[in-house]
């Protein structure tokens, strides 16, 4: 290739495969938010408190954490097609046992079933993210990463669109009164578990018919022949490739960059529902927040995406925290419709972190990225620990959400004081990387 001349962000000879690869990240985009309400809906189905509701999101999550290194060894002794399979296998599994779980009407089995769904994503994130950057030259790598996280928000959009419509618009225990009481703590305890079976299969449905089309494309990308970077045969092994990995601080900032920011994006997308609630909104209306949230969030990733030609990835990184921390604030101390607004405004601000951070900490690892991958993915348990600490902060004074006032707001207010700290440390990340890394 003629020096004047830049590499192509995707090359012609692997488009298919980078489209069918590509389309994954909706694929978990929608997972990951259909279930977000789901801390809302079982908590009033199954009369929660806000910390036993947030579990929802420590098992969704917990299972990133629990399967990512399992993945990283497949990847590197078998393919990058292996592990995509196996991550599809255990992603439809998940979602089918919502049949069981729902019969059985047990809130650990829907746990576990969330639990199993995301050792499925567990090993499509180890594998599709370095797969997507090994598909072409090294130095429009993050970008084609980039490019092929724009396409997430478009799956999260589905899994949203799928949430209002099928599942909050449909369930019976969010029902109010003319007063704005719920209808279902009124009601006798026959009535009350007719409602509740009902209810859970609601939430059943879309799960279980997810796990079908996940099946299709198991069947589709297993026929598809997909580019391979074999292995070679005088490697070093997973052990050696962990060991120096850790010695290098870039990789090992991306990944506590990574956790905080994953807690962030979690709790800001979880708790925009009781933070509408509390303002009078009902669940299916604040879905049209989380809406605007990510649609916000994908002309973000488009337009940061295009700004990373012009502008160092860390500063821009940097930059977009230091914004994200100023919505936050806003989300915290301006109550009412104008501090929803500022945590929407805060999904500009996320759209660059997931991708960037990922790529930033890879840069230059080689083959050793495949192990380092599953690092990162496991970096994602910030989602599951963070929003129930979280949810503690919502039960200090009771299960409401304004049952008490911290530093003068109501505490589902204060509690955002979380992700502001979450983005600190990953602005702390951004200016290490264009100040220190960069120049290393």
């Amino acid at each position: 290739m003629p020096e004047n001349q830049k590499a192509p962000v995707v090359s012609k000879s692997v488009l298919v495969p980078f489209i069918l690869i590509t389309s994954l990240f909706a694929l978990w985009g929608f997972a990951n938010d259909i279930t977000n309400p789901m801390v809302s809906a079982f908590k009033k189905i199954l009369e929660l408190n806000n910390t036993q509701a947030s579990w929802v999101q420590a098992a969704f999550y917990g299972g990133y954490f629990t399967m990512a290194l399992p993945a990283a060894y497949i990847v590197k002794k078998y393919s990058y097609k292996r592990g995509i399979i196996f991550g599809l296998v255990l992603y439809a599994t998940g979602a089918l046992l919502f049949f069981p779980a729902t019969a059985m009407e047990n809130y650990f089995f829907f746990l576990l079933a969330l639990y199993i769904l995301t050792f499925g994503l567990a090993f499509l994130e180890t594998t599709a993210n370095p797969y997507i950057m090994a598909m072409g030259d090294e130095e429009t790598a993050t970008q084609r990463l980039n490019l092929a996280q724009a396409f997430n928000p478009l799956g999260a959009l589905s899994g949203l669109f799928v949430a209002q419509t099928f599942i909050l618009g449909a369930l019976q225990s969010d029902d109010v009164d003319a007063n704005g009481n719920s209808i279902y703590e009124t009601l006798s305890e026959t009535a009350k578990a007719a409602v509740k079976t009902s209810d859970l299969t609601v939430i059943r449905n879309p799960y279980v018919a997810l796990g079908i089309f996940v099946l299709v494309m198991l069947v589709v990308i297993s026929v598809v022949k997909m580019p391979e970077k074999k292995e070679d045969k005088n490697s070093v092994g997973l052990w050696d490739s962990i060991k120096r990995i850790f010695k290098k601080e870039r990789f090992v900032g991306g990944v506590l960059s990574q956790m905080f920011y994953v807690g962030a994006q979690i709790m800001c997308w979880t708790y925009i529902y009781q933070y509408a609630e509390n303002l009078g909104i009902d669940n299916r209306n604040a879905v049209n927040y989380a809406y605007a949230a990510l649609g916000i969030f994908l002309a973000g990733r488009f337009l940061c995406t295009y700004l990373l030609k012009f502008i160092n990835s860390g500063k821009l990184l940097m930059l977009l925290a230091m914004l994200a921390i100023v919505f936050c604030s806003g989300a915290i101390f301006i109550e009412g419709m104008t501090g929803l607004y500022s945590l929407v405004m805060v999904s500009f601000c996320m759209s660059l972190m997931f991708p960037t951070i990922y790529g930033i900490a890879l840069n230059g690892l080689g083959d050793d990225a495949k192990a380092a991958s599953a690092f990162l993915v496991m970096a994602i348990v910030g989602g599951a620990f963070m929003p129930i600490l979280q949810g503690l902060i919502l039960d200090i004074g009771g299960s409401g959400y304004a049952d008490v006032r911290i530093l003068g707001v109501p505490e589902v207010n204060f509690s955002f004081v979380l992700p502001l700290s979450c983005f600190l440390i990953v602005g702390i990340y951004g200016y290490r990387t264009f100040k220190v890394y960069s120049k290393a």
